[in-house]
């Protein structure tokens, strides 16, 4: 039997409790540490033999891991954790600002080479499955168009950039698809839709006792890449009804095609997800990432990667003989 792939996870939030629970799941996997800001015996992990330790204990632990799964959000915590831990061990993370992407790959890529590691990028459900079905969709309906919607769902990565701004205890953001819109798709019409036509952003957000709302609400309008192009509502709530109202996390969406093969032939492909727990199955994926990430790194494919890069094989416990025989 093969040894297992040693995961580490750094960061204890929703994402790093998700792929605590991920691990479990994948018997070729051993989670070797909880690596956390928190003092480490404040932190309770979901199973009890899971170790925990501070993040400063990482650079000690090099040896100790294949590939650390980077669990902290995409605004503050990634654009600075990716580059310097990439220099140091084998990584994957869920960085979601799909217009800073190119930056942070090329931030990640530099430190991962020098080093011989290999960086896996923005690996979750968007950016990452939805990613590799817009590519599919485009190279086999050349002649076309491609839509994506997002929710109706709970968004970790603006949820946490809500958070981020002054004035804000807590609070959550919901993205809504635009039904007419959705329908418009889907019967192969190929509308040119604005982004502000497909989707609108509610935003449900607990105030700090001296906060001016007017002033968060501005903060959180005007963000770039994350609601200035969207209609987005903002509400005011007590921290108990966040609590009572806002705790699960559901999501979900649809890539879709529409495009002609023919003049006479038109042809829709739809690939969707529905979510009850959208930091779980973020989770999921970042795990099985990590498995290619091992094995890319064995074959020395070093540097940053991102889903396209991955031949779908290598995301699976099978071997290239059990996926011919049971899969193809």
């Amino acid at each position: 039997m093969s040894q297992s792939i040693r995961i580490a996870i750094a960061g204890y939030g929703n994402l790093g409790r998700g792929v605590e629970a991920a691990i479990a799941k994948n018997s070729d996997m051993l989670l070797t540490g909880i690596y956390t800001r928190r003092p480490p015996s404040q932190l309770k992990p979901r199973q009890e033999a899971s170790p925990v330790y501070s993040m400063e204990a990482l650079n000690g632990d090099v040896d100790k891991i294949d590939v650390l799964i980077l669990c902290g959000g995409s605004k503050e915590d990634l654009p600075k954790q990716g580059p310097e831990l990439a220099a140091l061990f084998n990584t994957v993370d869920s960085f979601d600002t799909h217009a800073r992407i190119p930056e942070y790959f090329a931030a990640v890529d530099g430190p991962a080479r020098a080093n011989r590691k290999t960086a896996l990028i923005s690996a979750g459900w968007d950016p990452g499955m939805f990613s590799i079905n817009r590519v599919y969709g485009e190279a086999l309906l050349p002649d076309g168009a491609t839509y994506t919607f997002w929710g109706k769902g709970l968004s970790q990565g603006h949820s946490d950039a809500i958070r981020r701004i002054p004035g804000v205890a807590g609070g959550v953001q919901y993205t809504v698809p635009a039904q007419e819109a959705l329908d418009r798709v889907r019967d192969g019409s190929r509308p040119i839709l604005t982004t502000r036509q497909k989707h609108t952003r509610d935003c449900f957000v607990v105030l700090e006792a001296d906060a001016n709302p007017e002033a968060v609400k501005r903060a959180i309008v005007t963000m770039p890449h994350y609601f200035d192009e969207y209609d987005t509502t903002v509400a005011f709530i007590t921290e108990e009804e966040l609590r009572r109202e806002h705790n699960a996390m559901p999501h979900g969406g649809v890539v879709i095609r529409s495009g002609n093969t023919t003049a006479e032939n038109a042809q829709v492909v739809e690939y969707s997800l529905k979510l009850s727990s959208n930091p779980e199955f973020t989770s999921s994926i970042l795990v099985a990432y990590a498995r290619a990430v091992h094995r890319m790194q064995q074959a020395g494919q070093y540097g940053a990667k991102t889903v396209f890069d991955v031949a779908p094989g290598l995301l699976s416990a099978k071997s290239p003989e059990q996926l011919r025989a049971e899969d193809l």
